[in-house]
């Protein structure tokens, strides 16, 4: 019996065991069949990466100190790898990208390719995401998908996935990135 048939049912019960008039019935129908649809829409899990290392990321520094000058003005972006200055981050990830997008708003992204990210691996060295050259974009240069810094989209390429990123907060001082 499917889920609608049931519903079906229930609701003539209801009706007939306990004399809810039709407009009532009506509008319990409609209720029922909108948190269907909304239940049955939130399952949809096809956009979850599964080559998101999962790691652990832990980085708080001061974007506007000399040390990390690159950062002081809109549109600097550093790569940092674990125990950068504190920096925490842990296996399975190859470092992170991050990026001002603003004055106040960091965009903080892993360096594992998102799409195929083991693709080019030889002895235990595995390609990362490359700005450099690439700026304003990420590029894995194994695959040729590139990525937007500004969103974390691909912008050109075949992959399916966009950059893995992580939360970056600024509180005016320190930015804190974590997962």
């Amino acid at each position: 019996m499917t889920y609608f048939a049931k519903s079906s049912s229930i609701l003539l019960w209801i009706f007939h065991y306990h004399c809810i008039s039709i407009r009532k019935m009506k509008r319990l129908l409609v209720f029922t069949a909108v948190l269907t649809a909304m239940v049955l829409g939130s399952c949809n899990k096809t956009n979850i990466n599964p080559n998101d290392p999962r790691a652990v990321i832990r980085i708080d520094i001061d974007p506007n100190s000399t040390f990390y000058q690159e950062l002081n003005a809109v549109g600097g972006w550093i790569y940092v790898k674990n125990g950068d200055h504190g920096a925490y981050i842990g296996p399975g990830s190859r470092g992170v990208i991050i990026y001002r997008a603003s004055q106040s708003d960091f965009k903080a992204y892993d360096r594992l390719p998102p799409n195929n990210p083991d693709k080019c691996c030889t002895g235990g060295n595995c390609t990362r995401l490359i700005v450099g050259k690439y700026y304003p974009f990420a590029k894995d240069e194994c695959t040729g998908d590139s990525y937007q810094l500004l969103d974390g989209s691909l912008f050109e390429g075949t992959g399916r996935y966009p950059l893995i990123n992580y939360h970056a907060v600024y509180d005016g001082n320190l930015l804190h990135v974590y997962n």
